[in-house]
């Protein structure tokens, strides 16, 4: 049993002494600018354009920052996108007044959702077989949250069909359950009435792009 125990610990000493080389504990954060309409591109390159206005329209609702990938709840700063930071942050507003929440990030994960959906949807994680690491970096949030959306089975609904079809109001009651910023719940915000008009935009920037 001792040896297990040794042996596991020497491959943990050895995952972070390659990510320490790599730079990973301590990488520079990058500068996100914001599209035209306001909110800023995604950092993930490609995709459905839908599901990309879609992912921009949640940011407008969930973290409407210049700089939206490294924002926590109340307006901090992570200094570090190796891992969700997991930092439990008191609410001060709103029906959950008094508690406290993890929400970090462009789309506002709290930990144990990252958790859930890094493991089925993470495109790079690091590290060794139950120890893996799902990095918090700007194109993780974007994969992950992309892979989750485009996942028919995941919402039991096709959300590129839906919106392409013209449904947004349809995906935005899905989604409220997740993001409830997005109107349907309990905690709409100042932006939630402008979610429409907010998607449009970024679509129309999203077909652009797309030629």
């Amino acid at each position: 049993m001792k040896r297990i125990v040794t042996i596991i610990t020497v491959l943990v000493l050895i995952t972070w002494a390659i990510e320490l080389r790599s730079g990973s504990w301590q990488r520079q954060l990058p500068t996100y600018y914001s599209g035209v309409s306001g909110t800023p591109p995604l950092v993930m390159k490609g995709g459905d354009p839908y599901i990309r206005a879609l992912m921009r329209t949640i940011t407008a609702s969930e973290a409407n920052d210049p700089q939206p990938y490294t924002l926590l709840y109340g307006g901090k700063r992570i200094q570090n996108l190796r891992r969700h930071p997991g930092r439990c942050v008191t609410i001060v507003a709103g029906p959950n007044k008094g508690n406290c929440t993890t929400a970090a990030g462009r789309y506002q994960f709290i930990d144990t959702t990252w958790q859930e959906k890094a493991m089925l949807y993470h495109p790079g994680p690091s590290g060794f077989l139950l120890w893996k690491n799902y990095s918090f970096e700007a194109q993780y949030q974007d994969a992950v949250v992309y892979a989750w959306l485009s996942d028919k089975q995941a919402w039991d609904m096709d959300i590129s069909r839906k919106l392409q079809q013209g449904k947004l109001d349809e995906v935005l009651r899905k989604l409220s359950g997740t993001w409830t910023s997005l109107g349907y719940g309990i905690e709409d915000n100042v932006m939630t009435k402008k979610l429409p008009k907010i998607y449009q935009r970024m679509l129309t920037e999203e077909l652009e792009a797309a030629g």
